[in-house]
C-alpha cells in the first residue's frame, strides 16, 4: 500500500522551520480573557514544545490580552536562535473580552509595540494584519491604509516580516502590491475546504499557508467518523486531521494549541502519521470531497 511522501519542513521568512509547531492562544483563561488557572502549567507547556522540536509559535497580544506573551517571554526568553514567532495585530479585547477591530495606522503601531514590549524583543519575526471585515471569516474589504502602515512599520525596523490572516484572495493580492506577504492564516480542515484554490497558488509563490480549527466545524457523524478512521491507524482524531493537513501540500504549516502537555506531545507525533492513499481516501469522503488526484 502506497504512502505519499511528507515534507516534514518548509521555509518561512526564509528560515527553516519543522511544519508542526505550536499556536499559544489557550494559554491565557477562558474565552481567551484573563490569566490562566494554572500560570506555571503553561510556562511547562512552552518549554516542553520547545524541547519537542517545535521552531514556530503563534501568538498575539490581544490573547489576554498582554498574557499569553508574557508567559512567551517568561518561559522562553531569551528565545532560542532556531525560534521564529509570529504574532497577529487588528484587534484590542473589550472589557467583556469582546473582540474589537483596531485597525487604524495608530491602533497598528501600538499593537506592534505592545508585542514587542510584552515579547521583549526589538523586532518581531513576522506580524499578520488580522483583518476584521467579520470576525467570523474573511470579507471583502480593501486593506491598503492597514498594508501601508504595516509597511512603513517594516521600513522603520520593528517588524521584518508580513503576514495577512482572515483574508480573502483579492486582499492578499492587495496586500502583495504593497509589500512581501510571507504567510497567510485562515481557517482551514478536512471539512472547511474554500481555500483549496488559495493554498495551491500560495504553494507555488513559497509562501506558507498557515490553518486554525484543525477540528472546527464538524458534526457529531463527522466526528465519528473521522474516530473511527483515526482507531483504525492507531492514532487521535487531531494526529489524523493534523497528518491529513501534513499531506494535503507542503507549504502548510501547522499551530495546534493546547495548555496540556500531555495533549502537546500527542499533538506533536502527527508530522510522524504516514496516511495511506486508502485512508486519505477515506478522510476526504469524510469531508464530503472527492480523492485528490
Amino acid at each position: 500500500m502506497s504512502q505519499p511522501i511528507v515534507q516534514t519542513s518548509f521555509t518561512l521568512a526564509g528560515r527553516t522551520v519543522r511544519r508542526l509547531g505550536y499556536g499559544a492562544m489557550q494559554l491565557s483563561g477562558p474565552g481567551v480573557f484573563g490569566p490562566p488557572s494554572d500560570r506555571q502549567a503553561a510556562v511547562s507547556v512552552l518549554r516542553e514544545a520547545i524541547a519537542a522540536g517545535v521552531e514556530h509559535i503563534d501568538t498575539s497580544d490581544f490573547y489576554g490580552p498582554h498574557v499569553t506573551n508574557q508567559i512567551i517571554r517568561e518561559a522562553l526568553h531569551p528565545y532560542p536562535q532556531s525560534l521564529v514567532i509570529v504574532t497577529k495585530i487588528g484587534a484590542v479585547r473589550g472589557h467583556d473580552g469582546a473582540w474589537l477591530p483596531a485597525q487604524e495606522p495608530e491602533d497598528l503601531r501600538r499593537a506592534v509595540e505592545d508585542n514587542l514590549r510584552n515579547l521583549k524583543l526589538d523586532v518581531l519575526d513576522i506580524v499578520n494584519l488580522r483583518l476584521m471585515f467579520d470576525t467570523h471569516g474573511p470579507a471583502e474589504g480593501s486593506i491598503e491604509r492597514q498594508m501601508t502602515a504595516l509597511a512603513q512599520l517594516q521600513r522603520d525596523g520593528l517588524v521584518r516580516h508580513i503576514g495577512i490572516s482572515n483574508a480573502t484572495a483579492t486582499q492578499i493580492d492587495e496586500a502583495q502590491r504593497i509589500a512581501p506577504i510571507v504567510c497567510v492564516q485562515n481557517h482551514y480542515n478536512l471539512l472547511h475546504r474554500q481555500d483549496d484554490a488559495l493554498i495551491d497558488r500560495l504553494a507555488g509563490q513559497g509562501i506558507a499557508y498557515v490553518p486554525y480549527f484543525p477540528l472546527g466545524g464538524f458534526s457529531r457523524i463527522q466526528s465519528e467518523a473521522l474516530s473511527a478512521i483515526a482507531a483504525k491507524i492507531g492514532a487521535t482524531p487531531m494526529q489524523t486531521a493534523l497528518a491529513w493537513l501534513m499531506h494535503r501540500s507542503p507549504n502548510i504549516l501547522l499551530i495546534p494549541g493546547t495548555s496540556s502537555v500531555e495533549h502537546l506531545r500527542e499533538n506533536m507525533r502527527a508530522d510522524a502519521l504516514r496516511l495511506s492513499e486508502e485512508t486519505l481516501a477515506e478522510l476526504e469522503s469524510v469531508g464530503g470531497s472527492e480523492p485528490r488526484s
